[in-house]
C-alpha cells in the first residue's frame, strides 16, 4: 500500500472514530438530562429541573455535527458494508437521542409547575421506572461506543419491563384520581411524566435496534417484546 493510500485509510478510520466519539458524547449529555429530570420529579430538585433543559443547546449542536460528519463520510469516502450501516445508523441514532433530550426537558419543566410530592401518592414506581429507563439508555449508549450487538439486544429485551412499569403506574394513578378528585391535577402531571419516561425507553430501544443492525447486518423482529395490557397513547404533541 502506497503512502497516500495508507494516509487515506488512516484518515478514514480517524473520522469513524470521531463519529463514534461524538455520538457517545451526545449520549452522555442526554443520559445526564434524564437523570436530572427524574431527580427533579422524585426529589423535587430545583437545580436539576433547571439543568436538564439548559443542556438542550449542546445536544442540538452535537446532532448537527454528527449529521455533517456522516454526510461527509457518505459523500467522500464511499463506505461499504458495516461502515455504511454504522454511518446511516448514526444519522438515525442522533434523532433518537435528540428526542430523548426533549422528553427529559419536558419532564423537568413539568416538575416545576406543581408540587408533585403528595404524602398519599407513592412515587416508588416512578423512581423504579426512572432507574430502569436510565439503565437501558446507558447500556444503549455503551453499545454505540463499543459496537456491542449483545448489549443492544439486552436493551431491546428490557423494553417489556418498562412497559410493565408504565401500565402499573397508569392504573395506580387513575385509581388515586377516582378515589380523591383533589388529586386529579397532581396525578395528571405524573401520568404525563410516566408517559415521557416510557417514550424515552422506546427511543433507547430504537437505538439498540439500530446498533444491532449496524454491527450484525441483521434486523430484530418488527414486533417488540411488550409488557402489560395495551393502553391507548396520548398524542405525542401533548407531552411537551
Amino acid at each position: 500500500m502506497g503512502t497516500d493510500s495508507a494516509h487515506t485509510v488512516k484518515s478514514y478510520e480517524q473520522e469513524l472514530t470521531r463519529l463514534r466519539a461524538l455520538m457517545t458524547r451526545m449520549g452522555g449529555i442526554v443520559e445526564s438530562q434524564v437523570a436530572q429530570a427524574v431527580a427533579a420529579v422524585t426529589e423535587q430538585d430545583e437545580q436539576a429541573a433547571q439543568a436538564a433543559p439548559a443542556q438542550d443547546a449542546q445536544v442540538d449542536a452535537l446532532e448537527r455535527e454528527v449529521e455533517t460528519l456522516s454526510i461527509r463520510l457518505l459523500a467522500l469516502r464511499g463506505p461499504m458494508a458495516s461502515d455504511l450501516r454504522e454511518i446511516v445508523a448514526a444519522l438515525k441514532i442522533t434523532g433518537d437521542l435528540e428526542r430523548i433530550g426533549d422528553y427529559a426537558s419536558s419532564i423537568a419543566r413539568r416538575s416545576r409547575k406543581f408540587d408533585l410530592i403528595d404524602g398519599n401518592i407513592s412515587l416508588s414506581g416512578l423512581s423504579a421506572m426512572g432507574r430502569l429507563v436510565q439503565d437501558n439508555l446507558r447500556r444503549a449508549i455503551d453499545a454505540i461506543s463499543q459496537q456491542d450487538a449483545d448489549r443492544a439486544l439486552e436493551v431491546w429485551n428490557s423494553d417489556r419491563e418498562v412497559d410493565e412499569y408504565y401500565t402499573a403506574m397508569f392504573r395506580a394513578l387513575v385509581t388515586y384520581m377516582m378515589e380523591d378528585p383533589r388529586k386529579i391535577t397532581t396525578c395528571t402531571h405524573l401520568l404525563f411524566i410516566a408517559k415521557n419516561l416510557e417514550r424515552i425507553g422506546d427511543h433507547a430501544t430504537n437505538i439498540a435496534e439500530r446498533v444491532y443492525y449496524a454491527v450484525t447486518g441483521a434486523t430484530l423482529p418488527a414486533l417488540r417484546p411488550r409488557g402489560g395490557a395495551a393502553l391507548s397513547d396520548p398524542d405525542e404533541a401533548q407531552l411537551s
